[in-house]
């Protein structure tokens, strides 16, 4: 379930992409922005297939290794730990997940997936993590969880041959693939063995998340001259041109959802652009434009042009 600041992040690629285009196309700019959100639950519902996958091959190297002409006992009486895991069976049984993907479109079928899948089963049979957890002897329900959430971390999360697939798939996923790894341990984790147990959902609530990142795009657009001239005149010292791009682009947001947004509280927009910065902008640009848009703020209530409404958000 993507939060605030994933939304923010969708909004930031999609504002840097249209800037940087000739072509400033508004309607496609939100609808590719839309796309993007949409393509990161596609992603997270791959990585979530994938287990099922793995649990398929490894019946099938069970059965394989029984026909053989001369079964070692090992091959007769096989370690069963994976294929018996609660969490796994919990995904191929999970009702909602068949829905989704059928929905979607999204699934793992076809004769190049499947040998994609095998060269993965085969990493992970080799894997440290892989044979630690099939010998340690410990079994019951948080084991399975535990064993599940390490294999993915290590042989699903950073597979190097699945990379290569998204990576073929979408470029866009580069950026959005360790969302949803952290989407599909959050869901791993919240199994239960009561249940219910429940594929996320790609927003808490949809209408009022797109109508979020609508408006954000669509103001920090439309204000874009006049947060220009406030950033200028709050940065006398620097050229605007000397400014990071990124820096720029994120102080625009900031300033233009400090206005637009009376629900949200002030120190909560300056403090998730600032995060924001950490990952998206130079070292140091997250105590450059922390002190920028503390400026921004103190200009802008002088102004009367940031109204807050409802208990503990008015200034």
């Amino acid at each position: 379930m993507l939060n605030r600041r994933h939304l923010r992040i969708k909004v930031l690629q999609t504002l840097y992409a249209y800037f940087q285009s000739k072509n400033e196309n508004f309607r496609s700019a939100e609808n590719e922005m839309l796309q993007s959100i949409e393509r990161i639950y596609d992603l997270y519902v791959y990585l979530i297939l994938s287990f099922g996958e793995l649990h398929v091959l490894a019946e099938r190297r069970h059965d394989e290794n029984k026909k053989k002409l001369r079964p070692t006992d090992v091959d007769l009486n096989p370690n069963t730990k994976f294929v018996d895991n609660e969490i796994i069976k919990i995904l191929i049984e999970s009702k909602q997940l068949r829905n989704i993907s059928e929905d979607r479109k999204v699934n793992w079928v076809g004769d190049e997936h499947q040998e994609m899948f095998r060269k993965i089963f085969n990493v992970m049979r080799d894997s440290e993590t892989y044979f630690e957890f099939m010998n340690n002897g410990q079994t019951g329900f948080e084991e399975d969880l535990a064993f599940m959430v390490q294999l993915f971390k290590t042989e699903i999360a950073n597979s190097e041959i699945l990379y290569n697939f998204f990576e073929e798939k979408s470029i866009h996923w580069m950026d959005d693939i360790d969302l949803a790894c952290t989407m599909v341990l959050r869901t791993i984790k919240s199994f239960t063995p009561e249940g219910p147990n429940n594929i996320l959902d790609l927003y808490k609530d949809e209408e009022d998340e797109t109508k979020f990142v609508k408006e954000l795009l669509r103001n920090t657009i439309s204000m874009d001259k006049e947060n220009e001239l406030l950033i200028d005149d709050l940065t006398k010292n620097w050229e605007l041109d000397r400014i990071a791009k990124m820096d720029v682009l994120l102080m625009k947001m900031a300033i233009t959802e400090f206005q637009i947004f009376n629900n949200i509280p002030t120190k909560v927009t300056l403090n998730e652009y600032i995060e924001i910065s950490k990952f998206y902008s130079t070292p140091k640009s997250n105590t450059f434009i922390n002190g920028i848009l503390d400026k921004a703020i103190d200009s802008l209530n002088a102004a009367n042009k940031i109204k807050k409404v409802g208990r503990g958000l008015i200034n």
